[in-house]
């Protein structure tokens, strides 16, 4: 029983976990719609990026919502004595629906911050956190030894799988070249007004940046938030199957340990099974009586596997910081392997014992 239990367990354990995992990935893909494009210049070729003043041509196509221009970079936060290393954006107005940013405080940047380029940036939480803000909105850090007016704090989103995104900073996209030393634009969001369009927004797209590139098809991508969230999908299924695969190994050395035991019980019970034997009792009967017993050890090591795996997988997933999700499916149908594992493995005993001569099992 314990043998079916820990294989059952960790079935249990390993799927929950890879659900959970799954499924937060899912979320904060989701999260961004899947109605968003990601133009990227990987930096090759004669033109190597975008220029502020090309966006516009580039991106302004049938069917797009919004799209807002991104330079990325890291910089050093100060405010007082206290510094702190955060990554910052130098965008539009637009980037806040496009990317699900909400703000706590204040404001986020507009468009007239960007026209006159005003030095005005949006921080995290976490940013505020670490420079010891108590009151944020209208404070002055400096970013890079560039002095900035805080007029926003961004409300919590947590950890996604690009990092932490309360530690960030948000500063009008024409400020850029102050803060990062460039202009040169690297990244480009595009919101489609509906998820049926992105196909057809996508391919504008590739041909006005085919035609700015100059035929070059190496020096950018547009990538579709759809193809990553099948692909995450896809890979998510593949390990959780792999997960399971390693788990169910358990439960066949469990099998082992039952057939093991079902042998030595048979060895031992010799003398029972002859005198049921020579009382009437055919080998079917002894058959049925064995594979009984072999099941109800899988049965009963199956339910207490399950009820392990099922309280185990949230401590699991709490000591590894990721959610877990334990399935009712998966669950239920490792106690019915549990169970098959139990007949298949005390077959070979439960048939030594039902062959047993009546006669030569008294005299044992």
């Amino acid at each position: 029983m314990l043998g079916i239990l820990i294989g059952v367990a960790s079935v249990t354990i390993m799927v929950a976990i890879g659900n959970g995992t799954s499924e937060q990935v899912k979320s904060q893909l989701q999260g961004l719609g899947t109605n968003m494009l990601t133009v990227n210049v990987v930096g090759r070729g004669a033109v190597t990026s975008i220029k502020p003043t090309d966006v516009q041509s580039l991106a302004d196509v049938d069917n797009v919502e919004s799209y807002a221009p991104n330079i990325s970079g890291n910089v050093t936060a100060k405010s007082g004595t206290l510094t702190y290393s955060a990554s910052v954006n130098a965008t539009t107005s637009a980037f806040a629906d496009i990317r699900d940013y909400e703000v706590a405080q204040g404001r986020f940047i507009m468009d007239i911050d960007d026209s006159f380029k005003q030095k005005v940036a949006v921080v995290g939480s976490e940013v505020a956190t670490e420079l010891k803000l108590s009151d944020p909105v209208g404070s002055k850090i400096s970013l890079n030894g560039i002095p900035y007016k805080i007029v926003g704090v961004l409300a919590s989103k947590g950890s996604t799988t690009n990092g932490s995104s309360d530690n960030v900073v948000i500063v009008p996209l024409s400020t850029a070249r102050v803060v990062l030393q460039t202009d040169a634009i690297r990244t480009i969001y595009v919101q489609v007004d509906s998820e049926k369009n992105v196909d057809k927004v996508q391919t504008a797209l590739e041909s006005n940046l085919k035609s700015f590139f100059r035929n070059d098809e190496d020096s950018y991508n547009v990538f579709n938030q759809q193809d990553l969230l099948e692909t995450i999908t896809s890979v998510s299924t593949s390990v959780s199957t792999l997960l399971t695969y390693v788990a169910a190994i358990s439960l066949l050395v469990g099998g082992i340990g039952v057939m093991n035991m079902m042998l030595v019980s048979v060895t031992e019970r010799t003398r029972e099974i002859g005198i049921r034997k020579s009382l009437g009792a055919k080998q079917r009967d002894i058959l049925f009586q064995f594979l009984v017993e072999a099941s109800m050890i899988g049965l009963l090591g199956g339910i207490a596997g399950v009820a392990v795996g099922a309280s185990g997988s949230k401590f699991v997933g709490n000591m590894m910081g990721s959610p877990a999700s334990p399935s009712v499916d998966i669950m239920a149908i490792a106690v019915v392997f549990s169970i098959g594992v139990g007949v298949l493995f005390g077959f070979l005993p439960a048939r030594r014992a039902s062959r047993l001569d009546p006669v030569e099992a008294l005299r044992q």
